[in-house]
């Protein structure tokens, strides 16, 4: 999760248990738009086996996305619009469901259009070995099925006041979620700042495919989104998952 930064660094922050893992979550955003009911990437799923599981420490007894929706008062078929911010395992896993008991997998939201980099999906299309494990097609083969498909280049605009933006670093499309709702505005990161300790700009990820433009992407928007004051999600911030930055010791990415 740091790449070359060293772990007597990054442990300062993110303590690690005895297997080198950190405590991460995966946070999702529900945006209530009018009529339109947004919702911004779609977490873990429910796809992963005991070997996954364990790998990660899948706790079992946490909220899941459907629960999470339901106890904000929502239901299933009430979203319009699913966004992904990109196609890895832990950005779009309740893109689908499973079918009754079969081995088929369908859209797990009814009534939704789904809304997909063009890049990314030609990417998961043709993985390589660098990332090839980050990619489950069950997750996105099925939305094509289905026909509930919109594909963008470089942004997106499901709903005004929401946009997903290219943001290359992570790989090559991921994107950022940039929200103006006028009176205030916010950005949901993704995998460019993915927990609050990811803020200083050369905390980069070792799975960052261009971690160069990480840095560029990093320091392009975190100023802007610290003097605008804008509302900022970090997807896998399991204790701060949204803050306004403020600067401290004359930074204003820390």
């Amino acid at each position: 999760m740091f790449g070359v930064v060293p772990k007597v660094l990054w442990q300062r922050k993110k303590p690690a248990d005895e297997r080198n893992r950190v405590q991460m979550t995966v946070n999702c955003l529900l945006i209530e738009s009018g009529s339109d009911l947004v919702l911004v990437d779609t977490g873990l799923g429910d796809k992963g086996d005991e070997k996954f599981r364990d790998q990660f420490g899948f706790e079992t007894d946490a909220v899941r996305l459907p629960e999470a929706i339901a106890g904000a008062g929502y239901e299933l078929s009430d979203i319009t619009h699913v966004l992904l911010t990109h196609l890895h395992f832990d950005h779009c896993g309740w893109n689908t469901c499973r079918a009754g008991q079969s081995d088929r997998w369908v859209p797990t939201f009814p009534k939704v259009t789904y809304w997909l980099s063009r890049g990314e999906v030609e990417h998961g299309r043709s993985q390589n070995l660098r990332d090839r494990a980050s990619y489950d097609g069950r997750n996105w083969v099925p939305l094509f099925e289905a026909g509930v498909v919109e594909l963008f280049e470089e942004s997106a605009v499901p709903v005004a006041g929401i946009r997903a933006q290219r943001a290359r670093g992570h790989n090559a499309d991921m994107c950022l979620v940039l929200l103006d709702g006028g009176t205030e505005k916010g950005v949901f990161w993704a995998d460019l700042v993915p927990t609050t300790a990811h803020l200083p700009y050369a905390w980069v990820m070792g799975y960052d495919l261009y971690p160069l433009e990480t840095v560029a992407n990093k320091q392009l928007w975190l100023p802007r989104a610290h003097e605008e004051g804008w509302f900022c999600f970090f997807e896998h911030d399991s204790e701060i998952p949204c803050a306004r930055l403020v600067s401290r010791s004359g930074s204003s990415v820390r």
